[in-house]
C-alpha cells in the first residue's frame, strides 16, 4: 500500500499545483477573464479575484491536507455552477466552431476537476501520507 499513497499524494500535488497557478492566473489577469462572466450576475472583476482567492486556498488546502472535504465539496461545486453559468451558455450561444470548441474543452476541463476535487472530498480521510499498510 505504500506506492498507493504516495501516488495518490503525487495526484493531490498536481491538482493543487493546477489550482494555483489557475488562482494566480485570476488575481494577475482579472481583466482578461472578467469578459466570461455573464452580464446578469453583478460584481464584474471582483469576481474574478474571489474565484482566484478560492482556488489558491483549495490548492493549499490539498497540499496541507488540511480542510479536504470542505475544500473538495466547495471547489467541485464552484466548478460545476462555472459549467452550468458560464461554458454551456457559451457553448450553445458560440458564435463560430472554435469558440464552440474551446467552450465544450472548457466544460470538459472543469467536470473533471472537479470530479476529481469530488473524489477527494469523498476519501478525505484517506489523505494523510501512511506509510503504514493500513487505509
Amino acid at each position: 500500500m505504500k506506492q498507493y499513497h504516495i501516488v495518490s499524494r503525487i495526484a493531490i500535488y498536481l491538482l493543487a499545483a493546477v489550482m494555483i497557478v489557475y488562482g494566480a492566473i485570476h488575481l494577475l489577469k482579472p481583466h482578461d477573464l472578467v469578459v466570461y462572466i455573464p452580464d446578469y450576475i453583478p460584481g464584474g472583476v471582483l469576481w474574478v479575484h474571489v474565484v482566484g482567492v478560492a482556488f489558491i486556498l483549495g490548492g493549499i488546502s490539498f497540499i496541507l491536507n488540511r480542510w479536504v472535504k470542505m475544500a473538495g465539496y466547495l471547489l467541485a461545486i464552484l466548478l460545476f455552477v462555472f459549467v452550468i453559468v458560464i461554458h454551456l451558455p457559451n457553448y450553445l450561444n458560440a458564435g463560430n466552431a472554435e469558440t464552440q470548441a474551446m467552450a465544450l474543452i472548457n466544460i470538459l476541463n472543469d467536470t473533471a476537476i472537479a470530479g476529481f476535487a469530488l473524489h477527494l472530498a469523498a476519501g478525505a480521510h484517506h489523505q494523510k501520507l501512511h506509510l503504514e499498510d493500513s487505509d
